[in-house]
């Protein structure tokens, strides 16, 4: 039995309501799932049983799913590559950073230059790209959660910024580190409790 066209029209405007933004995605799922239900038609079911069975068996978590997975699938190598320079930029500036502190405490050689090295990497590189990484994973949350991350990332920053000023005796330290203080009280902290309030009524 073939679908009316209003209950072609009720299949795209359910697949557009999932937010699939990808058009030949969109287009793929509306065809599939119209062929699914037309398919199952005339067993004693109605209409919006058979869509919804349709849409579970084919993705059990939300059509969001697929096209998350379709978006991964087309940009794995970017990411993949992405995914190492965070983790690398991480462990080399860690790296450096306790080096640099170990140097300072023994009075070597070096200390500053690896201290510094490795602030750099750890405030331009791989906050940064961690901030990307978790942005993304959180597009489909609400905007509390995105500012969140947002607000954690500028106080992260500004206040190494202000520590590496102050080991290297350059102006503006202090103002730095208020700045960073500020941004992280008043600008991260309350979105984070509210994420959390949130998490803990629903």
């Amino acid at each position: 039995m073939k679908l009316s066209p209003e209950q072609e029209s009720i299949i795209e405007n359910f697949v557009l309501a999932q937010g699939i933004k990808i058009p030949t995605l969109r287009d793929d799922l509306i065809d599939h799932l119209c062929c699914v239900v037309e398919s199952e038609f005339g067993q004693g079911k109605s209409f919006e049983q058979l869509l919804d069975e349709a849409v579970k068996d084919l993705a059990p978590k939300g059509l969001a799913e697929i096209q998350h997975q379709t978006i991964f699938l087309l940009n794995s190598k970017r990411i993949i590559t992405m995914k190492k320079v965070l983790y690398l930029s991480g462990f080399l500036g860690s790296l450096a950073l306790t080096a640099g502190v170990t140097f300072k405490l023994m009075h070597w050689p070096w200390a500053n230059v690896l201290f510094i090295i490795g602030f750099l990497f750890l405030l331009l590189i791989f906050i940064p790209l961690l901030a990307i990484d978790r942005y993304k994973v959180s597009l489909s949350k609400a905007v509390s959660v995105k500012t969140k991350i947002i607000m954690g990332v500028a106080a992260a920053i500004i206040t190494g910024l202000s520590g590496l000023f102050k080991i290297m005796h350059l102006q503006g330290a202090n103002v730095l580190l208020l700045l960073g203080a500020f941004v992280f009280a008043f600008g991260f902290l309350p979105f984070y409790f509210f994420t959390m309030y949130k998490k803990s009524v629903s």
